[in-house]
This record gives structure tokens, C-alpha cells and sequence, in this order.
């Protein structure tokens, strides 16, 4: 059985089958996930929030994953090279807005407010 993953903020969905991880989900999907390890857990950069209700359709946190989040883990971030999807339930995602993205966004709000005085 395939689960349905939604990427917020993009508001994209994909279909993907048990086993397959949050990154390679979200590479179909068109959703940039930054990283830099290829998938290895090593640089940290590729995490995710996932609703409460939504961790039912991932596999549990492996040791390695949950040492390297340490108290992010109970806020519900999970590494999307590490989290793998069940197929028992859909998984709604929470993708971080990229920080380069995030400050030209602040940036051209400014512009635009200083426009309008």
C-alpha cells in the first residue's frame, strides 16, 4: 500500500511506496530539501517537522537518527534522508523555508512596504 506524503508549505503530494525515505519523496514531488551528505545523516541540514498524528506512517526513529536530533525529536523533526514512510497512513511535512530564500523574501517585503509609505 502506497502512502500519500503532503509537503507544507508547497502544499505538493506524492505517492510513495513503504520504505521509501522523506528525501526521495520529496524529489519527486519537486520539493527542495536541502542537503549535503547524499542521504547519509551526516550533515544534518535535510530536517523535517512532522504533525504528531502523522508519525504513524513513518518507521521509528532509528538510534543514530534520534541521537543527532536529540530534543528536536520530541518537537517532531526528523531527518528526511532517515524517515521512511509505512504505507499505513499519510504523512503531512513541514519543509523549513530555505535560509538564503527566507532573507530575500524579508527583503523584498521591505521593498514593498517601503513602496507603499
Amino acid at each position: 500500500m502506497k502512502a500519500e506524503i503532503l509537503f507544507k508549505p508547497d502544499g505538493k503530494t506524492v505517492q510513495a511506496r513503504p520504505g521509501t525515505s522523506l528525501l526521495d519523496a520529496a524529489r519527486r514531488a519537486g520539493v527542495a530539501i536541502r542537503t549535503r551528505c547524499g542521504g547519509k545523516a551526516a550533515c544534518l541540514m535535510c530536517k523535517v517537522q512532522v504533525a504528531p498524528d502523522a508519525q504513524q506512517g513513518l518507521q521509528p526513529m532509528n538510534t543514530n537518527e534520534s541521537l543527532k536530533l536529540g530534543s528536536l525529536a520530541e518537537e517532531g523533526f526528523r531527518l528526511a534522508c532517515q524517515a521512511k514512510a509505512t504505507g499505513k497512513a499519510g504523512v503531512c511535512v513541514l519543509v523549513p523555508e530555505d535560509p538564503l530564500k527566507s532573507a530575500v523574501r524579508r527583503q523584498l517585503e521591505r521593498q514593498q512596504e517601503e513602496e507603499w509609505l
